[in-house]
């Protein structure tokens, strides 16, 4: 018997987000509320909200606050660049009135990955080209007297960070009708009534909203050990963007900073039910990848300028300098490497160690019991 444990390579700690020591919020009279920590009872209808923040959580909150507050101001420190697209595919919806529908989910499918690819590669290759054409389409949006240079032009280049998708205009749409509004500015303090700004003005509100951000916790917070001995992931190289150096039998699902989430993890999945297999037909009972190579450099596994990934860097495991140590967040070329890839490829390391110390370890695992409050696949111990 043996085991390969799979997990959500989760950088983000969904039950507390991140929020600065901002000076003086003590003072602040009116509700302050993360979005990680929202319920049912926030109430924002008639009232003047402002949303800190620039990313995806704030310019999709922003627009639905709009629709019931009586203002909404997203305050950035600087801005982002943020695209408009339609929620749904008209290319989608015709092939499905003329194909069936799981060859019209292909051609959809590749579409989409294609158009993507094609983007990210545009914005490393011509940066200031595609630059200014984003920037055109948010003077589209907004009209040729909106001051689009303060408030949606960013200091980095396209695809340094990740863009931020506008659903149908709908951010762009409350900016027009006088219901949303953008400033640009960095927070002096809070007062009883507000946020004072470093140019002087104050931002009055009863709700204030920290669209800060996440904190980022490696496998959900999981802490690993191989016979007993605790592992340092940060020390640690990934092995295909799903294994790390020197810890067996253990595979963890994570995407594409530049694409589709699931498309990386799908082929992951794929790749470990052919590596089970590949261990099945030989007996083998242990993988493990490892670095021979004394070559190799580490460098970050991220490569984009978010904020909650430099706090987190120190922590995170490593890429290495080739492959297959090195990610790249192309999905083509993992699509080849994964599905068509060798699996004995000189790195991997098939073994078959003594049973009943397998068995053992299998057996323990299996037995170990959540925490009071998780589910059971939110255990904090794997020992492998």
């Amino acid at each position: 018997m043996y085991a390969i444990g799979a997990f959500r390579f989760s950088y983000e700690h969904y039950a507390a987000g991140y929020t600065p020591d901002f000076p003086g919020v003590e003072r602040f009279k009116g509700r302050l509320i993360h979005p990680q920590q929202w319920t049912p009872d926030v109430d924002y209808a008639g009232k003047r909200v402002v949303v800190i923040g620039s990313g995806a959580t704030a310019v999709t909150l922003v627009p639905e606050l709009a629709k019931s507050a009586a203002h909404v101001t997203m305050l950035q420190r600087s801005p982002t660049y943020v695209v408009a697209r339609p929620d749904e595919d008209s290319f989608a919806n015709t092939l499905r009135r003329f194909l069936p529908a799981r060859t019209a989910y292909a051609f959809a499918r590749w579409k989409a990955v294609l158009m993507s690819m094609i983007f990210f590669n545009l914005c490393k290759r011509w940066p200031a080209r595609m630059k200014t054409w984003l920037l055109q389409g948010v003077r589209r949006a907004l009209g040729p007297d909106y001051d689009v240079d303060t408030d949606f032009t960013p200091r980095y280049k396209p695809w340094d960070q990740r863009l931020c998708l506008v659903p149908n205009g709908d951010l762009f749409c409350s900016i027009r009708d006088g219901r949303a509004s953008v400033v640009t500015d960095q927070i002096e303090g809070f007062t009883d009534r507000g946020i004072k700004l470093r140019s002087g003005a104050v931002l009055e509100a009863d709700l204030i909203v920290t669209a800060t951000g996440l904190n980022m916790r490696v496998l959900g917070g999981v802490q690993l050990s191989v016979d007993g001995a605790a592992v340092d992931l940060s020390r640690a190289l990934m092995y295909k963007g799903m294994m790390y150096s020197d810890v067996p039998n253990l595979a963890t699902a994570g995407g594409h900073t530049n694409a589709s989430w699931t498309l990386k993890c799908d082929l992951t999945a794929e790749y470990v039910c052919r590596l089970i297999n590949h261990m099945d037909l030989t007996g083998m009972r242990q993988c493990m990848p490892r670095n021979r190579d004394g070559s190799i450099r580490s460098q970050p596994v991220f490569a984009l300028s978010w904020g909650y990934i430099a706090r987190a860097l120190p922590m995170l495991p490593k890429q290495g300098s080739k492959m297959p140590w090195r990610l790249h967040q192309n999905y083509a070329r993992d699509l080849i490497a994964l599905r068509y890839g060798r699996l004995d490829d000189s790195v991997m390391e098939f073994t078959k160690p003594k049973h009943a110390r397998m068995d053992a370890a299998a057996s323990a695992n299996s037995r170990l019991p959540p925490r009071r409050g998780e589910r059971p696949d939110e255990q904090h111990g794997l020992h492998l």
